[in-house]
């Protein structure tokens, strides 16, 4: 009894019969290297396109939201407008009415500014963060030592 032994079309030699044909290592890492750049490659095209209406949503949701800044403005335009006509209604000259809903207005934005002012004076820089990527660095000179 015999066991035939030909080669195969690549030139490599066939596998004696009755015996299972077992991936080597090397065999075995390249496919898990190229399944997994496939994986990755998927994975990326996948995000590029989810992005992709993500960003065309923001991009409506931003054009909305900069014409009700503009809304907003005008409104803003004919409210004082309103007030002051109201007060020159009420006896004052008009010059006074538009010096008083000036005022206003500049008080209302000095606040702001202030208030402004001391939420940017409370931001911190991320200490944990900081703090993990110097250790990171430590680990990575001590590992390189």
């Amino acid at each position: 009894m015999s066991i035939s032994v030909s080669p195969q079309s690549d030139g490599r030699p066939a596998e004696p019969a009755g015996r299972s044909a077992e991936p080597s290592l090397g065999d075995l890492v390249g496919t898990a290297t190229r399944e997994l750049s496939t994986l990755v490659r998927k994975e990326v095209e996948l995000a590029k396109v989810e992005l992709k209406g993500e960003l065309a949503n923001a991009g409506k949701g931003a054009g909305m939201f900069g014409a009700a800044g503009v809304l907003v403005f005008f409104a803003a335009i004919f409210l004082s407008t309103a007030i002051a006509l109201g007060l020159v209604e009420a006896g004052l000259e008009p010059w006074a009415a538009a010096l008083i809903v000036g005022v206003v207005y500049l008080a209302v934005a000095g606040l702001l500014g202030l208030l402004g002012k001391k939420s940017f004076a409370s931001i911190r820089p991320p200490e944990r963060t900081i703090g993990t990527l110097k250790e990171d660095v430590a680990w990575a000179r001590s590992r390189r030592s």
